[in-house]
C-alpha cells in the first residue's frame, strides 16, 4: 500500500487534516443555520411556513437519494466523492449572496440552494462515515468521533454568534458566503490527505435495488440498530419541528433582535460541548448502552422549557432547555455513532449508514415541514409545546427496547467474513 500509513491515530497528519476540514465546514454550517432563515425573514420577508420549508428541503434529499447513495458509496472510493460534494455545496451557497447583490434573489432560489446543498450532504455524510475507519482503528474511533462531535458542538456555540455579527455588519447573505467558503477549506484539506484508501471490496456487482436491500435487511433485522433508527426518526421529527421555527419564534414571538438571537443560540450550543466532555466519562462508568439511554432520557424533559420562553429574563428558559437537551443528545450520538462504525461489516457500512440516515434525516425533512405548517396554523408557541411533548414520548422507544437491559452495546469485528454477513442477512 502506498501513501501515508494510518498509524498515528487521532494525532496523525491524515486525521488532523480531515478534522481541520470538517471543523471549518461545521463552522460554516453553524453560521448558515442562523443565516439561512434570517435571509428568508429579513431579506425576503418570508412567512413561518417558508422558514420551516428551508429545513425540510435541505433534508428532503435523504428521502430521495439516501438509499441509492449508500450503495454507490460502497462501490466508489470515498474521498473523491467527498471532494465532489464540497464543490457542489460551494456553488449552491455562493449563488445566494451573488443573486442577492445582483438584486434577483427569490424564495425559490433560496429553497433550491438549500436543496442542492442537501443533495451534496447526502453523499458527503454517507462517504464520510465510511471513510473515517480508513484513518482510524476500531480503538481510536470513539476518540475520533468525540473530536468531530466536539468541533460540531463548538461550531454550534460560535456559529450563531458569528452569524449575528455578520448579519448586522454586512447583511443577512454574508453568512451564506462564509458558509460557501468553508467548503473550499474542507476541499483543500481532503485533497492534502495522503493516506491510501483501500479499494472497495471485490464483490460481485448486482442490481442497485438488491444492494440497497442488503443494507436495509441488516438494519431492520438487528434489534439494536432497528431501535436506534426508530428512535431517531421520532426524536428528529420533534427536535427539527422545534429548531426549524426557533429563529422565527425568537424574532417574531419573543421580540428579540438578530444579535440577541445569535447570543441565545450560542449559549444553547454550550450543551453540545458539555455532551462531548461527559460522553467518555459516563460510558466508562455506566457502559456505552446504558450511558446512551440515560443521556437521551435525561435530555428530553429539557425541551419542555422552550415554549416557556419570554422576553428579557424569560430567555433563560430557552438557554437552559438548549443546554440540557444538547448535552444529552450529543453525548448519546457519540456513543451510538461509534457503535455503528465498529459493529457494521465494512462491505455494508455505507449501505447500513445510509439506510439509518434515510430514516433519521428523512424525519428531519418531515419535522421541518411539520414545524413550519403547524407554526403557521396553530401558532409558533403552541407548536413548540407539541414538539417538546413528542420528544419526551419518544424516549419510550428506548425504554421498551433490548437496549434497556444492556450495559454495553454489542461489538463484533468489523472485518467479518462474507459467510457471516450472509447469515445475518438471510
Amino acid at each position: 500500500m502506498t501513501g501515508e500509513p494510518r498509524r498515528g491515530g487521532v494525532s496523525g497528519r491524515a486525521f488532523r487534516l480531515f478534522w481541520l476540514g470538517e471543523t471549518t465546514s461545521l463552522f460554516g454550517n453553524g453560521i448558515a443555520v442562523v443565516a439561512l432563515p434570517l435571509v428568508a425573514v429579513l431579506t425576503l420577508h418570508a412567512d413561518t411556513l417558508v422558514v420551516g420549508l428551508l429545513t425540510s428541503v435541505a433534508y428532503l434529499p435523504w428521502l430521495l437519494l439516501g438509499l441509492p447513495a449508500g450503495a454507490w458509496v460502497d462501490r466508489l472510493p470515498r474521498r473523491p466523492v467527498m471532494l465532489a460534494c464540497n464543490a457542489v455545496s460551494f456553488v449552491a451557497f455562493a449563488s445566494v449572496p451573488a443573486a442577492a447583490w445582483a438584486g434577483v434573489l427569490t424564495v425559490p432560489h433560496l429553497l433550491l440552494a438549500a436543496f442542492a446543498g442537501g443533495c451534496a450532504n447526502v453523499f458527503f455524510t454517507t462517504a464520510q462515515r465510511a471513510y473515517l475507519p480508513t484513518l482510524l482503528s476500531d480503538e481510536e474511533l470513539l476518540a475520533g468521533n468525540a473530536r468531530l462531535q466536539g468541533s460540531e458542538s463548538t461550531a454550534e456555540v460560535t456559529g450563531p454568534g458569528l452569524a449575528g455579527v455578520l448579519v448586522q455588519a454586512f447583511g443577512a447573505v454574508a453568512g451564506l458566503l462564509a458558509n460557501a467558503l468553508s467548503f473550499v477549506v474542507s476541499w483543500l484539506c481532503l485533497r492534502a490527505i495522503r493516506t491510501a484508501e483501500p479499494p472497495p471490496p471485490a464483490v460481485a456487482r448486482r442490481r442497485l435495488r438488491a444492494e440497497v436491500g442488503d443494507g436495509l435487511r441488516f438494519l431492520f433485522r438487528d434489534p439494536v440498530l432497528r431501535t436506534l433508527a426508530l428512535f431517531s426518526a421520532v426524536s428528529n421529527t420533534a427536535l427539527t419541528g422545534m429548531s426549524s421555527i426557533e429563529v422565527a419564534f425568537l424574532v417574531r414571538t419573543v421580540g428579540t433582535g438578530e444579535a440577541v438571537v445569535g447570543a441565545v443560540l450560542t449559549l444553547c450550543g454550550l450543551g453540545g460541548i458539555l455532551g462531548v466532555l461527559i460522553s467518555p466519562r459516563v460510558s466508562r462508568r455506566l457502559g456505552t448502552a446504558r450511558a446512551a439511554l440515560l443521556c437521551q432520557v435525561a435530555a428530553a424533559p429539557f425541551t419542555l422549557l422552550f415554549p416557556l420562553t419570554g422576553p428579557g429574563a424569560g430567555l433563560a428558559f430557552f438557554v437552559v432547555g438548549g443546554v440540557g437537551a444538547g448535552a444529552g443528545v450529543v453525548a448519546a450520538s457519540i456513543l451510538t455513532d461509534t457503535f455503528r462504525q465498529r459493529y457494521c461489516p465494512p462491505e455494508l457500512i455505507g449501505r447500513i449508514s445510509a439506510s439509518a440516515a434515510v430514516i433519521s434525516f428523512g424525519a428531519i425533512a418531515v419535522g421541518g415541514l411539520l414545524g413550519g405548517a403547524l407554526g403557521s396554523t396553530a401558532g409558533v408557541r403552541e407548536t413548540l409545546w407539541m414538539m417538546s411533548g413528542l420528544q419526551v414520548l419518544s424516549t419510550a422507544i428506548l425504554l421498551c427496547s433490548p437496549i434497556r437491559r444492556m450495559r454495553d452495546f454489542p461489538e463484533s469485528p468489523r472485518a467479518i467474513s462474507a459467510d457471516a454477513a450472509e447469515k445475518v442477512m438471510s
